[in-house]
């Protein structure tokens, strides 16, 4: 196992399919090479119209999102959020990892959006694209100024992180989860240091991470695990042990979803197995292949059924490992009466 440069997932530069022009060093010998040597992340300033955003796909369980940063620095080298960074004018590639935009007005845009007498109250993922609590969070707190403001007017809101910073925010996660408000999830692929280490680099270790669990939950705040995304022949191994564990600390519920390969995330992925692990690289292509009818990626409506032996494997690992650690446990349901506007109490007296 080796990795190119550390402290990144992609080793490489992908060509952004919507941009015409694109920039390359060319050597004396008509070579065209990448840049590659600037690793620093750069933070960028944007200034939406709107933080919340509707979600269109029969793959999430929740209808709306908000995303107080763009691109992630926690360099995960499957991350389906990479192709995105495309319609900022930046690659799938390094550019996702190292070029980093963030929203300091998003706690304005979701107070103007409750505000809005339209608006009709559900559950909102932060963040439902990239991990609210990556390494700048801790500088800009731009997450924890979201939640208060879910706190202020009692709004359901769901959290789903790679990030043991989650745990900065415990003060205000335990209000709401008292008023039934909040649930929490957090994501491991791998019990094994050195796998994620490459597979995510800039995530919190295994130990972090269910420190983490264990913290929220001896706090009452509803904490799920997703164990995300599988990759047969990576990690596949991995669910009884990681589903056992995760019970036993008092998660309430575990999911999982199979790895996504979309657009120039195949092109990346399969650069960074080939390098990273030569020996099985060729296996572990081939069955994503067959868990996607002959594909790396299916699209459209197609993604949701996954297809032979190692589908079937998967998924009977899971239900099994659920039904006999997790039987009778569940999130909580949320409160969606609470939701109330401050302004307008004020005028009852």
């Amino acid at each position: 196992m080796s990795s190119n440069m550390k402290g990144r997932g992609s080793q490489i530069k992908v060509k952004n399919r919507f941009l015409k022009n694109e920039y390359a060093i060319e050597h004396i010998e008509g070579i065209d090479v990448e840049f590659l040597e600037n690793t620093k992340t750069q933070y960028i300033k944007e200034h939406p119209k709107k933080i919340v955003n509707k979600v269109y796909s029969p793959t999430v369980p929740f209808v709306y999102s908000m995303n107080p940063y763009q691109g992630c620095e926690h360099g995960c080298i499957y991350c389906y959020a990479r192709e995105s960074h495309q319609y900022w004018g930046y690659g799938a590639g390094l550019d996702f990892e190292r070029k980093i935009i963030y929203k300091p007005e998003a706690p304005k845009l979701l107070e103007r959006q409750f505000n809005n007498k339209n608006w009709v109250v559900s559950p909102i993922m932060l963040s439902g694209n990239t991990d609210c609590y990556q390494p700048i969070e801790r500088k800009l707190q731009i997450t924890r100024e979201l939640l208060k403001v879910c706190l202020k007017y009692k709004h359901p809101v769901s959290i789903l992180t790679k990030n043991f910073l989650i745990q900065r925010d415990i003060d205000i996660l335990t209000k709401l989860a008292k008023l039934n408000l909040v649930h929490a999830s957090l994501s491991i692929t791998s019990f094994d240091n050195k796998l994620r280490s490459v597979l995510e680099p800039r995530t919190a270790s295994v130990e972090k991470k269910l420190d983490t669990l264990e913290l929220l939950t001896a706090n009452n705040i509803p904490t799920g695990i997703m164990v995300a995304p599988i990759i047969p022949g990576l990690n596949s191994h991995e669910i009884p042990t990681i589903v056992k564990k995760v019970a036993e600390l008092g998660a309430l519920s575990v999911g999982y979803t199979t790895v996504r390969l979309n657009g120039e995330i195949a092109e990346i992925f399969e650069d960074w197995i080939k390098t990273t692990f030569p020996d099985r690289a060729n296996k572990v292509l081939n069955q994503i292949k067959e868990i996607n009818g002959g594909n790396l990626y299916s699209k459209g409506k197609n993604r949701i059924k996954l297809h032979g032996k190692t589908a079937i494997m998967i998924k009977s690992m899971f239900k099994i490992a659920r039904q006999k650690h997790l039987k009778d446990r569940s999130f909580p349901e949320y409160d969606l009466t609470a939701f109330c506007r401050p302004n307008q109490q004020m005028k009852l007296f």
